[in-house]
C-alpha cells in the first residue's frame, strides 16, 4: 500500500468516525434520560453494544470507501460512475447521522423511522454503486446494511410499542 493510500485510508476511517462522534453527541442526554424511560421490544440489544457495533461498522464503511479512493479511473465513465459513488456515500453518511438527532435528539421515533428508511435505501443504493466498481469495497458495506436493517425492525417497533 502506498503512503497516498494510507493517507486515503486513514481520512476514509477518520471522516466515518468523526460522523459516529457526531451522532453521539446529538444522542448522548436521552440515552441516559428519555430512553431509559420508552418501551423497547424484547430483542433491543444492551446500551453497551452499540457503541462497539458503530465503532467496526464506521471502520469498515471508511476501509470501503478508501478501497474506490485509491483506485485509477482512465475513462470518462469510470470517473462518472466514481462520481456517483461518492455523492452516494456522502449522504448516506449524512443521513446516518441525522437519524441520531431524529430520534435521541427530538426524541421523535416516527420521524427517524421514516429517515432510517430512506437511509436503508441510500447505503443499498451505495452498495450497488461500490459493486460496479470493487467488489470487495461492496461486501464491507454488507454488515452496515445488515445492522441498518435490524435497526429499522428496532426503531419500528420502538415507535409502535410507545405510540
Amino acid at each position: 500500500m502506498t503512503r497516498a493510500n494510507i493517507t486515503k485510508l486513514g481520512t476514509s476511517i477518520a471522516i466515518c468516525l468523526a460522523i459516529g462522534l457526531i451522532s453521539s453527541l446529538a444522542s448522548k442526554d436521552s440515552i441516559n434520560t428519555w430512553y431509559l424511560t420508552i418501551e423497547k421490544p424484547i430483542f433491543n440489544p444492551p446500551s453497551w453494544m452499540f457503541a462497539p457495533v458503530w465503532t467496526i461498522l464506521y471502520i469498515l464503511m471508511g476501509y470501503s470507501f478508501a478501497i474506490l479512493w485509491s483506485r485509477r479511473f482512465q475513462s470518462r465513465r469510470s470517473r462518472k460512475v466514481m462520481q456517483k459513488a461518492t455523492i452516494l456515500f456522502g449522504i448516506q453518511l449524512v443521513l446516518n447521522a441525522l437519524w441520531s438527532y431524529l430520534f435521541f435528539g427530538l426524541c421523535n421515533p416516527f420521524l427517524a423511522l421514516i429517515e432510517i428508511l430512506l437511509l436503508w435505501l441510500l447505503i443499498l443504493e451505495t452498495f450497488k454503486a461500490f459493486q460496479k466498481i470493487d467488489s470487495f469495497a461492496a461486501k464491507l458495506l454488507v454488515p452496515y446494511i445488515v445492522w441498518v436493517s435490524f435497526a429499522v425492525v428496532l426503531n419500528g417497533s420502538i415507535w409502535y410499542i410507545n405510540s
